[in-house]
């Protein structure tokens, strides 16, 4: 973005009261600086719409139009996408009001990378394009994927490289999603930003935890503030325990970032996006739903599942894992809450939201705060000598050349 264009549009943001003006990813305007993060087994289709339809009412509230914010579909394998699994061609289906659309690769390896990236551009699948150097999960890291990635140099760099001359035939801007590093000992954001920023990507998010930390403990805001003051030509996103919109606010206070990427604060809870969008106009406005409220979101999250899968059943039984997030903090009682959570249609899941007192009102502190499970840290799972050297080893090519075979996602 150019001086001129940046001062313009700091001087917009000034003049309607926004926080922060709309954020930039390559050709695409995001009126609110805000990115779903994908999230394994969430955002698919469904989940994406509903978060979308709340985003598109919390600009609404402000008499704007345009795209809200950016959704971002749950990770798909390069592999399984190059090889057009029935699964994989499934995640990256989108709405027809979907726009940009928006997909997330992984891959260990830049031939299967450019690849997968061809397709979803010479096939007019995507309109941007993120790439997964963040994931923490064993299984991953453990062949030298995700966050454990970006350790080897010349691998992100040839993974980055490849998508992003591949994007740039049709002018699909492609982003970069990381972790601060492998453990506190270990870290790469910033030379992997820079590295990124080098390559050509639109933007870099960083999740301010080490894969070793996973979703324990607090994120580091400071590493987030310490990449926008390294990379400076292009947007810098913020990620990790934004769980209101105040945080996000807060976040963007602390470490000067472009925007933000909310994760598990929204598990349960789409409406965060109408609360965000108002929160960087500069609205105090929020949603606080009542119980019935709550169960009419959950039955259209249901029906949307059903839409996406084809399916009643495996809608059901994919809703089931969410029904915890919506009733946090309500007094639901257990039986309710166990009887949902074995739902297996849609009149089974009418009768039993028929059962709830739709006048409760929003339970306040309650219902707020962190979302889904912590954990702790933890050792992580990597090749054989993998931080022997930052750079990739033929022993290490080998492992790597096995790793999308073993991953899901697609």
């Amino acid at each position: 973005m150019s001086p001129a264009t940046q001062a313009g549009e700091a001087a917009r943001a000034e003049t309607t009261g926004a926080v922060l003006p709309p954020l930039r990813i390559g050709r695409h305007v995001i009126e609110s600086p805000v990115v779903l993060a994908p999230m394994a087994g969430i955002t698919n289709r469904a989940f994406r719409r509903l978060c979308r339809e709340y985003g598109n009412e919390g600009r609404a509230l402000e008499g704007a139009s345009g795209a809200t914010s950016l959704y971002v579909s749950e990770m798909i394998t390069s592999r399984a996408l190059v090889e057009r699994t029935p699964e994989s061609m499934r995640l990256i289906e989108h709405d027809p009001d979907e726009n940009p659309r928006s997909i997330q690769l992984y891959s260990v390896d830049p031939a299967t990378a450019r690849a997968a990236a061809r397709m979803l551009v010479t096939e007019d699948r995507a309109d941007h394009i993120d790439l997964n150097f963040g994931c923490p999960v064993p299984k991953v890291t453990r062949k030298g994927g995700g966050s454990a990635l970006p350790w080897k140099k010349d691998l992100f760099k040839a993974i980055v490289g490849a998508v992003v001359e591949e994007g740039a035939k049709r002018d699909i801007p492609v982003t970069v999603k990381m972790r601060k590093g492998i453990d506190d000992v270990h870290l790469t954001f910033l030379d992997a930003g820079l590295t990124a920023e080098a390559e050509g990507v639109a933007a870099v998010a960083l999740h301010g935890r080490t894969a070793a930390q996973a979703y324990s403990g607090t994120a580091d805001w400071s590493a987030i503030r310490m990449l926008k003051e390294t990379v400076t030509s292009i947007p810098v996103l913020g990620n990790g325990d934004i769980w209101s919109a105040e945080d996000a606010l807060r976040m963007v206070r602390e470490t000067g970032c472009d925007g933000v990427v909310v994760g598990r604060g929204c598990l349960g809870r789409p409406w965060l996006f109408t609360d965000l969008a108002a929160a960087f106009a500069g609205t105090p406005a929020r949603v606080t739903p009542t119980l019935g409220e709550v169960a009419d979101t959950l039955r259209t999250h249901t029906a949307y599942l059903c839409d996406f899968y084809g399916e009643e059943e495996r809608a059901c039984r994919d809703i089931r894992k969410h029904i915890a997030w919506y009733l946090k903090g309500f007094p639901a009682g257990s039986t309710i809450r166990n009887s949902l959570a074995l739902v297996d249609s849609m009149a089974a899941l009418d009768d039993l939201l028929a059962t709830l007192d739709p006048d409760v009102p929003w339970p306040g502190e309650a219902a707020e705060g962190q979302r889904g499970r912590a954990g702790s840290s933890r050792t992580v799972a990597l090749p054989d000598r993998w931080l022997e050297s930052r750079e990739l080893s033929e022993e290490h090519r080998r492992t790597i050349a096995e790793a999308e075979l073993s991953v899901s996602g697609g």
